[in-house]
């Protein structure tokens, strides 16, 4: 009697264990074959397991009339005293195995040693982007309005053209707090229906640079759900993520402690302009040698 039990090991396996013996339920293998044949099968579980495990029991005529064989376990059979148990996983012989088994073939690691050798590739960086900037009457896309979008669109690090229109808010009451408070230059109010589709084709396709991608794009794909135009989809770069990838030593990752933190001045005009200069910051970052 011959009993295979298999745990992530390739499907392919499967076929060719059920030649020899039956799958009584999922990647157990139950059989009676003869000494020759089961270790056939078994130097073939071995070969096609890669980084799954198997165990095997088999009859014999020992004390116990049975014993094991196992492959890439950490329960390890061993003799003691003429009788064959199973050894329990130690921490320490867990780690010995786990590093045995990296790379588990010579062909495995002469590939891994391959990459390693291999200079790593920075993606290019974009040639031209836009630099998005909301101005809502709350945090919730929800329940809060659009108040302004601003935009500028950069170009070999030199901005090409802006985007900037106020909308008309729902009632008197919503303004927001970080509404322009220049007077004598604020242009005319307009209806979101009329804005959003100008902002879109103004922007076309290009990859948008924004701090905090999930704030920006749920306030403009509610409005373009509401005027009822194509869910706005364009590729982001976030600052928000970039900035807790390659900036350590902040207590937080908001837009206005970063621009403390690199020493940027602000301007509420101008939070797009401020925007490109942080994205700088943070590239210039990423480029540094490690």
């Amino acid at each position: 009697m011959v009993v295979i039990t298999l745990t992530d090991c390739p499907p392919a396996l499967r076929g060719d264990l059920t030649k020899w013996l039956q799958e009584i339920n999922t990647g157990v293998y139950v059989g009676r074959v003869s000494a020759r044949v089961r270790e056939m099968v078994w130097k073939r579980v071995k070969e096609s397991a890669k980084s799954g495990r198997a165990t095997m029991v088999y009859s014999t005529n020992n004390e116990q009339r049975m014993d094991f064989r196992v492959h890439n376990t950490t329960w390890e059979p061993i003799d003691f005293d003429g009788l064959k148990l199973i050894l329990r996983p130690s921490p320490a012989r867990i780690k010995k195995l786990a590093d045995r088994r990296m790379g588990y073939s010579k062909a495995a690691r002469m590939r891994k040693a391959k990459q390693m050798s291999r200079p790593k590739r920075q993606k290019p960086l974009p040639t031209t982007y836009t630099v998005i900037d909301l101005e809502t009457t709350g945090p919730s896309p929800k329940k809060d309005k659009l108040l302004s979008i601003n935009a500028i669109i950069v170009s070999e690090g030199e901005i090409q053209s802006r985007f900037h229109s106020l909308i008309k808010p729902v009632s008197s009451n919503s303004l927001s707090t970080k509404q322009s408070t220049n007077a004598t230059e604020k242009p005319e109010e307009r209806d979101i229906k009329q804005v959003l589709p100008e902002f879109l084709t103004f922007i076309n396709d290009t990859l948008v640079v924004a701090h905090n991608e999930d704030f920006i794009y749920s306030f403009l794909r509610i409005a373009c759900e509401q005027c009822g135009l194509p869910l706005f989809s364009n590729k982001c770069v976030d600052i928000l993520s970039l900035s807790r990838r390659l900036v350590d030593d902040v207590k937080n990752y908001r837009f206005e402690t970063l621009l403390e933190h690199f020493k940027i001045e602000t301007s509420v005009q101008q939070t797009c302009e401020t925007t490109k200069v942080l994205y700088d910051k943070l590239i210039e970052l990423q480029q540094v040698p490690e």
